[in-house]
């Protein structure tokens, strides 16, 4: 039977302890509940609610609980419920009424919520482990092949020749907001919300600040009933998830256009590819599709922790059982997404030739003729369509602006006989752009250097780069 059934006249249906069982999710909670457990039992020892020698014997037999439940000799079951009632029960089995004294001044509402900021605490650091792996591996190709000359897009198509290290830094820029979105996070997540029992306190005499001590939070949350209420970090946590994922999708995006035969500038190494069950000769990018998909399930997960608290009253409804399941998948898809990302970012093979003759005299190359047009004097409009008109002109010759001669050139303004083979060089006018930011190699390495440096700081300490 429960422990907490004497006041039921009758124990509860099989069906209905299959379906409050959360017992599949909250394993993943097993050292963060015992270590909770652990410092509530020394913390009450400290304030001489429990004696020297009751401390002992529960924390060795919490440590004994622990240690059955990973070789499996104990097997906790549907009748628990969940892990933290799992643990009592077994730790009542080997110490007896003891084993009753490990809820003295705390309440399952208090002790679950510490146990999701401790896990969430642990995932921060996994995730911003990732994260960073996807930026060193993004800088790691800048380097070697940063100068690699590709057309950059808007609405997909052509715009301006860059440099792919401009491209590359983009992500990588993105990226490292989102460690500092992490960072911002982690802050709210640090505070300890046991102590506040069931939502109104306790009149036992604890020590909530020594709690939080031992389990390395900042402080204990102020209000009792806000401490075992509140899902906002947990809303706040997969929207960071969700951000970052779509910052990933972006990428998977890419990597599938740039990998394909009509694109061909990139070539996704094997481990990261599969076949298909009828086309001998197919190549499918499926990680990069995988991570694409993977952050709708995100995405999901977010929007089922904003809809499971939006009529919800204050304090705790069991409802909240059901955020676990979003949020530990929102965290454990990040983390892995980062992870295949990164790799796939590693081995990546690059065609670094593959657009340098292509952009020789493209479209993309209209903006350099306007800004000079600009640049002697005619004001920018004017310039425009007069590009406008030059464009058109070797469209009707079915051709690019490889048609444009001097003498032709003149024809439309005086001022284009100016260097008029430099200005339709591609590589030539990406290194014109040494504006901050800009995609000349000297703007690359700028940032390079600074966003390399960011990681060994803590994320607190990134560099911001835009909203």
């Amino acid at each position: 039977m429960s422990l907490h059934r004497s006041r039921f006249g009758s124990d509860t249906d099989d069906l209905m302890l299959r379906y409050c069982s959360s017992l599949a999710v909250d394993l993943q909670m097993l050292d963060q509940d015992i270590r909770g457990s652990m410092a509530h039992v020394r913390m009450l020892g400290e304030v001489a609610i429990l004696t020297d020698a009751e401390v002992s014997a529960l924390s060795g037999g919490l440590a004994r609980v622990r240690e059955e439940i990973n070789e499996g000799t104990f097997r906790p079951g549907d009748e628990h419920e969940d892990i933290h009632m799992a643990i009592e029960a077994r730790l009542t089995e080997l110490l007896g009424e003891l084993g009753g004294k490990l809820h003295t001044a705390r309440s399952r509402n208090d002790q679950v919520a510490t146990d999701v900021r401790l896990w969430l605490k642990a995932a921060i650091e996994q995730l911003d482990m990732a994260i960073s792996e996807v930026i060193q591996a993004l800088l790691d190709r800048v380097t070697r092949e940063g100068k690699t000359l590709i057309p950059g897009y808007t609405h997909l198509q052509r715009g301006q020749p860059i440099l792919l290290g401009h491209h590359l830094l983009a992500h990588a820029w993105a990226l490292s907001r989102d460690r500092a979105r992490l960072a911002d996070a982690a802050g709210r997540i640090d505070s300890c919300p046991l102590g506040a029992c069931a939502m109104a306190g306790t009149a036992f005499p604890i020590d909530r600040h020594r709690t939080a001590e031992l389990l390395e939070f900042a402080a204990p949350i102020d209000n009792a009933m806000d401490a075992v209420a509140a899902r906002d970090h947990e809303q706040e946590m997969a929207s960071v998830c969700a951000i970052s994922m779509t910052h990933l999708s972006r990428m998977a995006e890419e990597l599938v256009i740039w990998s394909c035969s009509e694109f061909a500038l990139v070539h996704i190494d094997d481990a990261y590819c599969t076949g298909s069950s009828i086309m001998p000769q197919k190549r499918n990018p499926d990680a990069a599709e995988l991570v694409r998909g993977k952050t709708a399930r995100v995405c999901g997960d977010l929007v089922t922790l904003l809809a499971l608290v939006k009529a919800q009253p204050l304090a705790y409804n069991r409802d909240l059982q059901e955020d676990r399941e979003a949020l530990f998948d929102a965290l454990g898809v990040t983390i892995d997404s980062h992870r295949i990302m990164a790799a796939m970012w590693r081995t990546l093979e690059i065609d670094t030739d593959r657009f340098e003759n292509d952009l020789r005299g493209d479209f993309s190359l209209a903006t350099e003729l306007a800004d000079h047009l600009a640049s002697r004097g005619v004001p920018f409009r004017e310039a425009h369509e007069i590009v406008g008109r030059i464009v058109k002109w070797c469209e009707q010759q079915g051709s690019d602006l490889s048609a444009l001669t001097t003498d032709k050139a003149t024809e439309f303004h005086p001022a284009l006989a100016d260097n008029l083979e430099g200005l339709l060089d591609p590589r030539a006018a990406a290194e014109r752009r040494t504006s901050f930011g800009g995609t000349a190699w000297s703007e690359i390495e700028r940032q390079a250097k600074t966003l390399r440096a960011s990681l060994g700081d803590p994320p607190t300490d990134m560099p911001r780069s835009g909203a």
